[in-house]
């Protein structure tokens, strides 16, 4: 891993991950994942969280090479999703006077995942405003609730104006990889802290009165230049806002017809003069990436084929994910086909309905087996209202 310059006193301690073929057991992550710590170090010594037990020994060489023969004094819990507190009860028997710092949401869990017998007696518990000063430096905790645990919080180094954000700002990807930082952002946000918004929002309020220079997140690259890009992007993103303008059209083909309808509306609507549009198979191509484009673009098509009276799977799934994450305020057009009882659309609608502010585009283009001159006519209409906006 190439060497990852914060400052004097702020150590990075963490290890990229590049044999992991899934994160969380269901996100595709073709360029691994970082699982990023931290060390301040100063009269008094802080480790800002500790890391997946996939990567704990190179962990703890990087912990002992940055300490030099001190001992630390705190640890800081920032979160206690396990690829990043695995180690907490190691640290808790390496070093014995270690302080460990939380707050009340992070010690009640604290013994569900760890066996820490002297853990009152270890703890500093804070709260909202809180600080902790190190000597030069000094912490200020910042509550983070539901983003996208109960007990996330992050902290803000007062001396060099850092925000340890925890898995905001986070990415896919390890630290060495080459790539724009928006794609895997945006489908790291969406699929793991998409449904809480307002919780973001919250989050990005108490951020606005902080002078950050930099943000350190638990995934991903330190965050050094241009953070209005960064933070602009959790704003739109949290705040269930269109990023870019353009259609994407999801489809789930059995036999290849529906497909061939879903094509056939791209190609309507581009000759027309759409800007963007974007078609995805949703049984071949990656779930969260679908999940990432629909909340993405302006305006989403759900074309389908009808199966066993219903939504055929790969779509059912879709829009199951985008129910859990709060999918809200977009355009939406429905393509159904079926040969003998088309009965997509109705099944799409009844879960639509039950998400926010959709707003159906007519008319429901109805395929019967294939693409006919009527329902032709039909995409064409579609694609007319689709660009009437």
């Amino acid at each position: 891993m190439k060497d990852i310059t914060i400052s004097k006193d702020i150590i990075y301690i963490g290890a990229d991950d590049k044999d992991i073929d899934l994160f969380e057991s269901q996100y595709i992550v073709p360029n691994g994942i970082s699982y990023n710590s931290y060390l301040i170090k100063d009269e008094k010594i802080a480790i800002m969280d500790t890391i997946d037990e996939r990567r704990t020994e190179q962990w703890l060489q990087n912990l002992d090479k940055a300490l030099d023969g001190r001992q630390p004094d705190y640890l800081v819990i920032s979160h206690l999703e396990p690829d990043h507190a695995y180690n907490i009860e190691t640290v808790a028997k390496k070093y014995p006077n270690i302080k460990l710092v939380g707050n009340n949401k992070t010690f009640a869990f604290m013994p569900q995942f760890f066996d820490i017998t002297d853990l009152d007696k270890r703890k500093i518990e804070v709260k909202e405003g809180d600080t902790l000063n190190l000597g030069r430096h000094t912490l200020q905790f910042i509550m983070a609730p539901m983003v996208h645990w109960p007990e996330v919080m992050m902290e803000y180094e007062q001396t060099e104006k850092i925000l340890f954000s925890a898995d905001g700002f986070g990415k896919f990807g390890t630290l060495d990889t080459q790539e724009d930082w928006d794609c895997e952002a945006r489908r790291y946000y969406f699929n793991i802290v998409g449904k809480y918004g307002a919780q973001v929002q919250a989050v990005l309020k108490k951020a606005a009165t902080l002078d950050i220079k930099m943000i350190c997140p638990l995934h991903g690259p330190i965050l050094k230049e241009n953070l209005e890009h960064y933070i602009n992007k959790y704003d739109i993103w949290s705040s269930y806002k269109p990023e870019s303008e353009g259609v994407f059209i999801a489809c789930s083909s059995i036999h290849g017809n529906t497909m061939n309808a879903a094509k056939e509306l791209k190609k309507i609507l581009e000759e027309k003069g759409a800007k963007k549009v974007v078609l995805s198979d949703l049984s071949r191509e990656d779930w969260a990436e679908c999940v990432e484009d629909a909340f993405r673009y302006s305006k989403i098509i759900l074309a389908s084929s009808t199966y066993n009276m219903g939504i055929f799977t790969p779509m059912e799934q879709l829009l199951h994910h985008l129910k859990a994450k709060n999918y809200q305020n977009r355009k939406v057009g429905i393509i159904e086909n079926g040969t003998w009882a088309p009965n997509a659309a109705n099944c799409i609608k009844e879960i639509l309905r039950e998400m926010k502010d959709i707003e159906i585009i007519e008319p429901i283009v109805t395929v019967k087996s294939k693409l006919n001159k009527e329902s032709r006519e039909h995409l064409k209409l579609l694609a007319d209202n689709i660009l009437k906006d």
